[in-house]
């Protein structure tokens, strides 16, 4: 078995290849692109592994491996960053670096979107990028409007208007953008059995059961519940010493999903009086936010067990079961009481 590196860049790479005794036996500096990299691995007639450090650039990499035969682990940066330190840092010793890393199974993974999720989940996250713009347009008419104390537009003085235009023409755009991206979503997703069945857990809706369902990418990959929390940024990190415990925030894990479960509670609060009397018996206790964090939670851990058991939801929160119901509406397909 034969091990490489790849230092990628957008127009050059650096590659290190070593056998299993860690020997050197190919390096090279080249252009970024496909006839480059085939004519390097075409020197190695041994099966391969190859990992790089995650970038934005991977997938056409990944691809492009797979149809030569070769393998490609995709290292987490940071973690990598922890492992690997060093004071002389160079684009051939980090490649060097990544294939003995590589060689000796310390390579901190990190996971790879399916292929076939690819567009959707970037599609996903690129609405979400237009909602903040649509959002942070809208607070700009807004600081006008609190500015000149008037509470329409067209109240504000002439040139101040072309200023509130020009947010209200982004504003129109930005929607249709974000209805365009959503119709292009529809057919891809709604079908689909887990979808689904999310749609009818408490405070989901079809935009949070999409981003659930592309960002999880096949909940076998968390052997618990509690790898999915953590992955999920629902539970606070440690940072205990001498006996003394503390909590921290992290930013290790998926924003996307914490945005989805932070809303989803919020909304399960709301519209569920169950939910709502758990929340504020814990905020009587706690606080208001530390409550809705655990509602979130608490959400996670129902998608959790019904991707993994792959069930219908069963209405209940915290064995309560609840006595809102949500509507037959569209997109659902089916009803679990049916």
């Amino acid at each position: 078995m034969l091990y490489s590196g790849i230092d990628l860049h957008k127009r050059t790479c650096t590659m290190t290849t070593l056998d299993a005794r860690g020997r050197v036996l190919d390096e090279a500096r080249m252009a970024t692109d496909r006839v480059a990299l085939a004519s390097y691995f075409a020197r190695q007639r041994k099966p391969h592994t190859a990992v790089v450090e995650a970038t934005g650039s991977w997938y056409w990499l990944h691809d492009f491996l797979r149809s030569q035969g070769i393998a490609l682990i995709l290292a987490h940066a940071k973690y990598l960053k922890a492992i690997a330190y060093a004071k002389v840092k160079t684009d051939a010793i980090d490649a060097t670096t990544l294939a003995q890393l590589l060689r000796i199974d310390m390579i901190p993974g990190a996971h790879m979107v399916s292929p076939e999720l690819r567009p959707l989940r970037d599609l996903m996250r690129a609405r979400l990028l237009l909602v903040q713009k649509h959002v942070s347009a809208r607070s700009s008419i807004s600081r006008l409007h609190e500015k000149y104390n008037v509470p329409a537009v067209d109240q504000l003085p002439p040139l101040v208007q072309v200023h509130a235009a020009c947010f209200q023409e982004q504003l129109q755009l930005l929607k249709r953008q974000i209805k365009g991206l959503e119709k292009s979503l529809y057919p891809h997703l709604n079908p689909n059995a887990d979808v689904q069945r999310l749609l009818w857990i408490p405070g989901i809706g079809r935009i949070g059961a999409f981003t659930l369902y592309l960002e999880i990418d096949g909940i076998d990959r968390f052997p618990s519940d509690r790898r999915f929390f953590s992955y999920c940024r629902l539970v606070p990190g440690a940072d205990n010493s001498a006996g003394k415990q503390r909590h921290r925030t992290s930013k290790d894990g998926n924003r996307y999903l914490k945005i989805v479960f932070a809303h989803a509670a919020v909304r399960a609060i709301q519209y569920f009086p169950e939910i709502r009397a758990f929340a504020q018996r814990k905020a009587r206790k706690k606080n208001k936010p530390i409550a809705r964090a655990i509602v979130a939670r608490e959400i996670a851990r129902i998608v959790y067990h019904v991707l993994k058991e792959q069930t219908d939801f069963n209405g209940k929160f915290k064995g309560i079961v609840l006595t809102r119901t949500k509507k037959r509406l569209w997109p659902r397909r089916a009803s679990p009481s049916a």
